[in-house]
C-alpha cells in the first residue's frame, strides 16, 4: 500500500526571483550564462540560509525560497541584490545577470519539500514588476517591515494579478537608508501609481513658477495653473490629472519623465509667470515625456488685465497641440466665465489654498478671504460656491458647533452660485451632496451626473457623485467612480478611501475594505475613521478581539469619540445600513 503523503498549510514569506532577459543571454553566450548563473545561485543560497530561509526550488533562471519572517526575507533580498551588483560590475553590460525579486506573505500548501498556492503565485507576479537588480513587495509584506527595516519604500499602486481575484498593492524597496533626498521622494511617493496610459491624450499641468521678485505674487502662478487645469478638465477628449496631485511637485525640481511616470500621463506642461508693474510675462511649454520632444512653447507679454484671455488662449493652444478637435459648445465651456476682477480672483486663489489644508483654521481664514472677494464682486459664482463648500467641510469634519446653521449657510450660498452660473461642475456636485443630506436621492444623483457630464476629468466631482451613490444604496457604482477619481487624483485626500472602504463593506468585499481603511490610517494618522471602520469589518468577519483593538486605537487618538458623536452619519437611504454599523461599533466596545 503506497505511503500517504502529508500535506500541510502554513503562513510563509515567499521570495521569488528570476533573471531579466535570460533567454537573450543564453542565446548570446550559453556557456558563460550558465557558469555565472551557477555562481550567483550559490551566493543567493548562502544568503538565504544566513537569514533562516530555505531554497524550495531552482529551475532554469528561477529561484523560490521561503522564510518564517518577512523581515528576514526582505533583508536577505536586499543583501542578495547588493552582492550581485558588485559581481555584475566586473562583467560587461551585455553579460550581466540581473535578478528581479518579489516577496509576498501568504498561505501556502506544503507537499513534501514543495510549496504551492496563491502566496507563491503572487510573489512570482510581483517579481515581474521589479526593476532588474531590484526588489518589490506586496502590501501585507510592507505592513510587516515598514517600521522594522529602515529602507525607503515607493508605492507602485494596485496591480491585477493573473489568476488572483483581487488586485495586489505593490511597493518598490529603495535599497539605501533614506537620505534627505529620498525623504523628499517619499513625499511624492503616494502619487507613484505607474498605471497604463489612458486611451486618450493625457496631461499633467505642473504648478507654474513665480519668477517675480515679490514672493507675494506666488498666488498669481498658482491661480493661472488652477484655471488652466479646470478648463482642460471640462474636455471629455483628454485626460487631466487633478490640481492637488500636480501641486505635490510645487517647489521641487523634477524631470518631466518622472512626473509622467508617477502620474501615468504622456504629456507634461510647465510654465512660469513674471509680474512687473501692470505687465505680466507668461512662458509655457508642452512636452511629450515619452519622446522628450517639445510639442509647443510660447511666451506671452501682456497687460495684467489680459490675464484671463491669455489663460483661455493657452488652454486652446494646448488642445490643438494634443490634436483634439472641440465643438463650438466645448470651446465656449472651457473659456473663463468667472469674475473679471483680478483682485476678487486673487482673494479666491488664496482662499482655495487655505481651504485645501482641510483644517478648522484654514477653513475659517478661507471664508474671510472669500468675504473680501465677494465684497468686490458679489456675483462671483466660484467664490460663493467655495464659501458654501467651507461650511459643508465644517460639518463633515466636525469643525462647527452649529451643524444645522452651517448646513443652511451652505445651501443658501450654493443656490446663489447656481443662479449666477448653472454650468459649474463643482457647484452642481455640491448641490447634489446637499440634496443627499436632505434625503432627496433621485435629485442628488441627477445633479451629480450633470456635474460629471460638465466636468468629465474632475476628480472631486467623481468622488462626490460616488458619495451620493453610496448613500443612495448604489455602492457598486460608487466603487467605480472612486477608482476613476483616484486615477485622476493620485495624491487624493484620505476621505476617498473612507468612502471606498465603506462601499466595499456594503458589497461584502471585506479584504478590499480593510486595504482601503489601511490607506486611511496611513494617510490620516490623526484621524479615527480608519480604525473605527476597520473595526466594523472585523466584526463582520467574526474577529471581535481584533475589532476591539481597533476601537482602542481610535480612542487613543480621540478619547471623546462616542456612538453619539457618530450618530449624524446616517445619511443612507436605507437607515438600517448605518444602524448596523453602529451595532458593530457597539459590540466592538465603543460607548
Amino acid at each position: 500500500m503506497p505511503k500517504e503523503q502529508k500535506v500541510t498549510r502554513k503562513l510563509r514569506a515567499i521570495l521569488s526571483a528570476d533573471v531579466k532577459g535570460y533567454s537573450l543571454l543564453m542565446a548570446d553566450d550559453e556557456a558563460l550564462t550558465i557558469q555565472t548563473l551557477k555562481q550567483y545561485r550559490g551566493i543567493m543560497s548562502r544568503h538565504i540560509e544566513q537569514y533562516n530561509g530555505r531554497v524550495v526550488d531552482a529551475v532554469g533562471d528561477n529561484l523560490l525560497a521561503e522564510f518564517g519572517s518577512a523581515v528576514d526575507a526582505v533583508q536577505c533580498a536586499v543583501e542578495i541584490q547588493k552582492t550581485l551588483k558588485d559581481k555584475n560590475d566586473s562583467l560587461p553590460h551585455d553579460k550581466r545577470l540581473q535578478f528581479r525579486i518579489g516577496i509576498n506573505i501568504g498561505d501556502v500548501v506544503q507537499d513534501e519539500d514543495r510549496i504551492y498556492g496563491d502566496g507563491v503565485n503572487i510573489a512570482a507576479r510581483i517579481e515581474s514588476l521589479a526593476d532588474p537588480g531590484g526588489v518589490c513587495v506586496s502590501r501585507n509584506t510592507y505592513d510587516q517591515i515598514r517600521d522594522k527595516v529602515k529602507l525607503g519604500y515607493e508605492y507602485l499602486g494596485e496591480h491585477s494579478v493573473k489568476n488572483i481575484k483581487h488586485p495586489v498593492r505593490v511597493y518598490r524597496v529603495i535599497m539605501e537608508p533614506p537620505s534627505a533626498e529620498v525623504s523628499m521622494d517619499r513625499k511624492i511617493s503616494s502619487v507613484n501609481i505607474l498605471l497604463p496610459l489612458p486611451d486618450k491624450p493625457s496631461i499633467a499641468v505642473l504648478p507654474f513658477i513665480n519668477m517675480s521678485d515679490d514672493t507675494k505674487q506666488e498666488y498669481l502662478a498658482d491661480g493661472i495653473t488652477e484655471n488652466i487645469i479646470t478648463a482642460l478638465s471640462k474636455i471629455p477628449q483628454v485626460f487631466v490629472i487633478a490640481r492637488n496631485s500636480t501641486f505635490t511637485y510645487r517647489g521641487i525640481a523634477v524631470k518631466v519623465q518622472k512626473v509622467a511616470r508617477e502620474l501615468g500621463v504622456r504629456f507634461v506642461m510647465e510654465g512660469s509667470v513674471q509680474k512687473a508693474g501692470e505687465m505680466v510675462r507668461i512662458t509655457v511649454q508642452l512636452i511629450d515625456a515619452i519622446s522628450g520632444h517639445h510639442l509647443w512653447a510660447e511666451r506671452y507679454d501682456r497687460n495684467l488685465n489680459d490675464l484671463f484671455s491669455m489663460q483661455d488662449e493657452i488652454t486652446l493652444k494646448v488642445v490643438v497641440a494634443l490634436q483634439v478637435e472641440l465643438t463650438d459648445g466645448e470651446q465656449a465651456r472651457v473659456r473663463h466665465k468667472s469674475t473679471v476682477n483680478l483682485d476678487a480672483w486673487g482673494y479666491w486663489v488664496k482662499a482655495y489654498d487655505l481651504f485645501e489644508q482641510h483644517t478648522k483654521e484654514g477653513n475659517a481664514k478661507a471664508r474671510e478671504l472669500l468675504d473680501q472677494s465677494l465684497k468686490i464682486d458679489p456675483r462671483y459664482a466660484n467664490a460663493l460656491a467655495l464659501k458654501a463648500v467651507t461650511y459643508f467641510q465644517d460639518i463633515h469634519f466636525g469643525y462647527t458647533d452649529s451643524p444645522v446653521e452651517s448646513f443652511m449657510q451652505s445651501v443658501e450660498l450654493c443656490q446663489k452660485a447656481l443662479t449666477i452660473n448653472d454650468s459649474e461642475p463643482d457647484s452642481l456636485a455640491l448641490w447634489g451632496l446637499l440634496q443627499t443630506a436632505q434625503g432627496q436621492y433621485d435629485e442628488a444623483i441627477k445633479f451629480g451626473r450633470q456635474a460629471l457630464a460638465l466636468g468629465p476629468n474632475n476628480a472631486e466631482v467623481h468622488a462626490i457623485l460616488a458619495v451620493i451613490m453610496h448613500y443612495a444604496g448604489k455602492s457598486k457604482e460608487a466603487i467605480g467612480l472612486l477608482k476613476k477619481a483616484i486615477r485622476l487624483h493620485p495624491n487624493y485626500h484620505f476621505w476617498y478611501s473612507v468612502y471606498l472602504g465603506s462601499a466595499y463593506i456594503e458589497t461584502q468585499e471585506y479584504d478590499l475594505a480593510l486595504s482601503a481603511f489601511d490607506d486611511v490610517i496611513a494617510r490620516a494618522t490623526h484621524h479615527t475613521w480608519g480604525f473605527t471602520l476597520s473595526a466594523v469589518v472585523y466584526m463582520r468577519l467574526g474577529r471581535k478581539e481584533k475589532a476591539k483593538s481597533q476601537i482602542v486605537k481610535a480612542l487613543a487618538l480621540n478619547p471623546e469619540l462616542t456612538l453619539e458623536s457618530l450618530s449624524g452619519g446616517n445619511l443612507h437611504k436605507n437607515p438600517r445600513t448605518w444602524e448596523r454599523v453602529m451595532d458593530d461599533l457597539r459590540q466592538a466596545g465603543l460607548k
